[in-house]
């Protein structure tokens, strides 16, 4: 059975995350459903940062912003898992608060209501204090915080072996297999 996943896509730099993790979806192949929702703001950032944003170039099911009618906007539809990335500190505040202002925060706010995997990519520096309550209280309701925070260990040789550290990370959490470095392997 495919494991049914929800990929936000907002509107902070980091579109090369989004990219990378789009990629290593796409790898799995048949064992995955993803619907994507992306904000406006993604769109133009993924332009400004990579090149034009096709998308014909992924096998995924995408949504509008205000479609609320998306399968995922409704626990019944038994989405296992949600991440969002990169995750913008406005969309982290609308899931924090329970402001389901457009499909990406609604679909968040089912899958902590149904107790499912919530996974923020989160992408922002220096860091607020009211940016670290809302994490504080994402992380208290069930969701992941999982900072966009390359590690190195694995000494990658180019920019997208770094951006696969964090990837790869998000794709173990989601129960598949990044076929990433493993400490001592």
């Amino acid at each position: 059975m495919k494991k049914k996943i929800v990929l936000g896509i907002a509107g902070s730099s980091g579109s090369v995350y989004a990219k990378s993790l789009l990629e290593k979806l796409k790898q799995q192949g048949n064992t995955v459903q993803v619907g994507i929702v992306m904000s406006k703001n993604a769109i133009v950032n993924w332009e400004l940062e990579i090149g034009p944003f096709l998308k014909a170039d992924w096998p995924f099911d995408f949504y509008e912003s205000d479609d609320f009618n998306a399968p995922f906007a409704s626990g019944s539809a038994q989405y296992e898992s949600m991440v969002v990335c990169p995750c913008s500190m406005g969309v982290l505040g609308r899931i924090a608060s329970g402001v389901s202002t457009d499909l990406m925060t609604r679909a968040a706010d089912v899958i902590l209501k149904e107790r499912r995997k919530l996974i923020l990519v989160t992408r922002e520096t220096p860091l607020s204090l009211i940016h670290i309550e809302n994490m504080r209280t994402v992380s208290l309701a069930g969701g992941i915080i999982l900072p966009a925070v390359p590690s190195f260990y694995s000494d990658p040789k180019t920019l997208e072996e770094v951006y696969a550290t964090v990837t790869d990370r998000v794709i173990d959490m989601l129960g598949l297999d990044s076929g990433g470095y493993r400490w001592g392997e």
